[in-house]
């Protein structure tokens, strides 16, 4: 789960800095909802070995009939790893079971794969199909494809995309680009038999059958990246329906610019239409934005929000940020973006639960295990109170939402000030150095093929005239939605909220203590999110889950 920062301190840019910065005396009205739970620690992982339970979850996606889909995971046991894997629960029939769809023991990756391989790991939220229940994880495991002879063999294939709009798990794209046969798979757009080296992001699902992902690629030694999409109608087995550009860092120029991208992020699909961040230079863009693409005629990429364009609802200012976490339900589009010249700075003390080599290094003491010597982010500063880094955050932010239909309106839904000072969090994922490589092992398989990081994220989700979105004021963190354009915002949950309001299984006088919401979090009439709770100032844990609840949203089907 991505968490809130630790600490925070405020550059002195001014009075009309601090202002802007001041922690709000009061939140948003709270919303009274009706929560369910989709799975918690109570529960038991289906297939997993010695009747293991659920202990930790990513953020949810959920579809327009309240099928949810969920990353989650056990403890270890019996001598053997944790269970990791992909799970669904269908939220409108009364009992229905958790469903396994992929964990780290069974089933088999997919064909193409002719050495029995087993997943190691899912390392991203999984996504589903609004209209459909498609779902498409990564995953990452060891080679699935041999071929030469015996005395000259090779191996290849460590990670992919996979979906199952016919009800079994299919390959949806893979790093076999390059193995005759499975041309279908290479990157298209470079030169023949280049194949992917990693898929960052979640892929997203649209027309129940077609992919739309983030992929890497290597040309003449130089790391590319891109966007692009795969239809998967052709037969059961995936067919061989090649995968097709949207836009890529080699050769697409941002619309209205002699300049190719720098850099593109993983995209959002419904009603078959992609819609992606793509910049100049992630890190400081000059130009870019977010922009739409109609997989159908494979016109032209569309414009909707450009780094320079006028801030709806802040007057005198320009966007000069885009967040890369946009979400769409096929007509509007949500998203973050900053403004305005002043910043603050936030300390971000290194993890304590998750991979234990990614935290030592965080932590400047990684033991490589080829006894190459001790490793350590570069980044990191340690003294007394622990490891930290610090990051620049900018003081006007927002969260807003662009209607693709009704000229395209762009609207502020939630500003920093009254209510809000942050609506950034962070979280130190990637690949450490010296432990292992993407996919192949315990301890290399939760990354996205990228070095280990601090990266920072902001949470928005659309449906129709509802939008939500996670904010903070001070150490407040909560979950909020706008029930129509310009109407109240309501608080749906926070960081003060009583346990027991959301799970009747939480112990007694718990608090949430943290919150999530993914893009395809809200979907229909469906709300969910995940969420932990304290142990109610007892000796044991606290508890931890999948909730969902019913928002009065009218359906515009």
């Amino acid at each position: 789960m991505i968490t809130r920062y630790l600490k925070s301190l405020f550059l002195a840019v001014g009075a009309a800095t601090m202002a802007a910065t001041t922690v709000p005396a009061a939140g948003p009205p709270p919303l009274a909802l009706d929560w369910v739970t989709v799975a918690n620690n109570n529960d038991k992982m289906p297939g997993a070995p010695f009747d293991r339970t659920f202990n930790s979850y990513n953020q949810p996606s959920v579809n327009a009939a309240g099928l949810v889909v969920i990353r989650a995971r056990s403890t270890g046991g019996g001598g053997q790893p944790a269970t990791h894997g992909i799970y669904t629960r269908d939220m409108s029939v009364g009992g229905s079971p958790i469903v396994r769809i992929l964990d780290r023991t069974t089933p088999h990756v997919p064909y193409p794969n002719n050495l029995d391989t087993i997943f190691v790991e899912t390392p991203s939220f999984p996504r589903i199909d609004i209209w459909s229940d498609t779902v498409a994880t990564r995953g990452n495991h060891g080679p699935v494809w041999r071929y030469g002879s015996p005395d000259d063999e090779t191996r290849v294939g460590t990670t992919g995309i996979y979906a199952n709009p016919y009800g079994v798990l299919i390959t949806g794209a893979s790093k076999l680009g390059a193995v005759d046969g499975f041309d279908f798979f290479e990157v298209p757009g470079a030169a023949p038999w280049t194949m992917f080296d990693v898929f960052p992001g979640s892929p997203s699902v649209t027309d129940g059958r077609t992919i739309v992902f983030k992929g890497n690629y290597t040309v003449k030694g130089q790391g590319k990246t891109g966007v692009f999409y795969r239809n998967l109608e052709n037969t059961e087995a995936g067919g061989i329906s090649p995968v097709v550009l949207i836009a890529n860092n080699t050769d697409t120029l941002i619309p209205g610019t002699r300049k190719v991208f720098g850099s593109t992020s993983p995209p959002s699909a419904a009603d078959w239409k992609a819609v992606f961040a793509g910049f100049d230079d992630e890190e400081r863009p000059t130009l870019g934005g977010l922009y739409m693409f109609n997989l159908e005629s494979r016109a032209k990429l569309v414009t909707l929000v450009g780094i320079g364009e006028k801030v709806p609802g802040a007057p005198g200012y320009a966007f000069n940020r885009l967040g890369e976490g946009v979400a769409f339900d096929g007509t509007k589009v949500g998203f973050w973006g900053a403004w305005g010249t002043e910043t603050k700075t936030v300390q971000l003390y290194c993890p304590t639960e998750g991979n234990k080599n990614r935290i030592a290094y965080c932590n400047r003491n990684l033991v490589c295990a080829d006894g190459s010597g001790t490793m350590g982010d570069p980044n990191s500063v340690c003294d007394a109170t622990g490891c930290y880094q610090e990051k620049e955050v900018p003081v006007r932010q927002g969260i807003f939402v662009h209607d693709t239909d009704r000229r395209g309106e762009t609207r502020m839904v939630a500003t920093t000030g009254e209510a809000f000072d942050d609506f950034v969090f962070w979280n130190y994922s990637g690949r450490p150095p010296c432990a292992g490589i993407g996919g192949h092992g315990e301890e290399g398989a939760e990354d996205d093929g990228e070095p280990a990081r601090w990266r920072s994220s902001s949470f928005v989700a659309v449906f129709g005239p509802y939008t939500a979105f996670k904010g903070a004021a001070g150490d407040l963190v909560g979950i909020y939605i706008e029930s129509a354009p310009g109407r109240t915002i309501w608080t749906v949950l926070d960081t003060t909220t009583e346990g027991r309001v959301l799970d009747p299984e939480a112990p007694e006088n718990s608090k949430i203590t943290e919150l999530g919401l993914e893009r395809e979090g809200l979907r229909d009439k469906h709300l969910a999110i995940n969420a932990k709770m304290s142990s109610g100032g007892g000796h044991g844990d606290g508890m931890a889950g999948i909730y969902m609840t019913h928002v009065p949203i009218p359906s515009p089907r």
